[in-house]
């Protein structure tokens, strides 16, 4: 009997202490590059920060996110699953490759000029970012636009 008693005990002062109630903070995105551009393809580099205040980590999941370059939809981000660690600021890495093709075409001549006079891309992202835990998932939603300098 004793012993029940202090394994309830014990089982529920760890989960009491333990704090994983709340899901992890998408803060923003940040830090938008273009990491090669060539004639064939344009591969763009961006961090989603995240905090997570909680003693126990789960997995973040990006299938869900558009890429636009001057308002047309040309990508969309998808990666394996990222697992979050516990009680810390954490960023997980989004890499998108892009033919250079898809940015040519007569929809997009226009802004497509005007981002060689200038040398950016207009860069948006667009979607949801998935976090589960223990049966629980919740989602995050992205809507961010960024220019992004381009070198050829």
């Amino acid at each position: 009997m004793f012993k029940r008693l202090l394994m309830f005990s014990l089982t529920c002062t760890l989960l009491l202490n333990c704090s994983f109630t709340k899901k992890p903070e998408f803060v923003r995105l940040e830090n938008f590059k273009v990491i090669d551009s060539n004639s064939k393809n344009i591969t763009i580099r961006t961090e989603a920060l995240f905090l997570n205040k909680n003693d126990v980590g789960g997995t973040l999941k990006t299938d869900d996110l558009k890429v636009y370059i001057n308002d047309l939809e040309l990508a969309s981000v998808i990666s394996d699953e990222f697992n979050v660690p516990k009680r810390k600021n954490f960023t997980i890495p989004l890499t998108v490759k892009i033919a250079t093709d898809s940015i040519m075409n007569d929809e997009n001549l226009g802004s497509l000029l005007g981002s060689l006079l200038f040398q950016k891309l207009k860069v948006h992202i667009k979607g949801e970012i998935k976090y589960k835990i223990l049966g629980y998932s919740s989602t995050y939603s992205v809507d961010e636009i960024q220019d992004v300098k381009i070198k050829f």
